[in-house]
């Protein structure tokens, strides 16, 4: 499996921006698709947006279209989620992903985790 560390998070106004890094342990065959869901309390745990570790095109949830957007650096084996125009229903616990096979919306086809980073929006 690969060892993620996500970062990035902390407590922000609505309408701010924040960054969120997840670095890889490694690069692994097979590993083509990387992830971020969010879990907030109350909520199951949601696909926030995917990427595979090549690029190339990013696929969001529907509710942060246009505001987030995930990207890669092969380099440092590392993907970020740029999130911009924060509401309040941004806030949870973000989770970094990877292992899956395709670029899924389904957390059971992901086979690593990383350890959450918590996103608090205010209004």
């Amino acid at each position: 499996q690969v060892h993620l560390v996500e970062s990035g998070g902390g407590l922000v106004q609505a309408g701010d921006s924040l960054r969120l890094s997840c670095a890889a342990s490694e690069r692994t065959v097979g590993v083509y698709a990387m992830a971020w869901f969010r879990l907030a309390p109350g909520k199951e745990r949601e696909f926030v947006a995917g990427s595979s570790w090549s690029g190339g095109r990013g696929y969001y949830a529907d509710n942060v279209v246009g505001r987030f957007a995930i990207s890669s650096d092969n380099a440092k084996n590392t993907v970020y989620l740029q999130m911009n125009s924060l509401k309040t229903e941004d806030s949870g616990v973000y989770y970094c992903a990877a292992g899956a096979s395709y670029i899924s919306r389904l957390y059971e086809d992901y086979k690593s985790w990383g350890q959450g980073t918590q996103v608090t929006v205010s209004s």
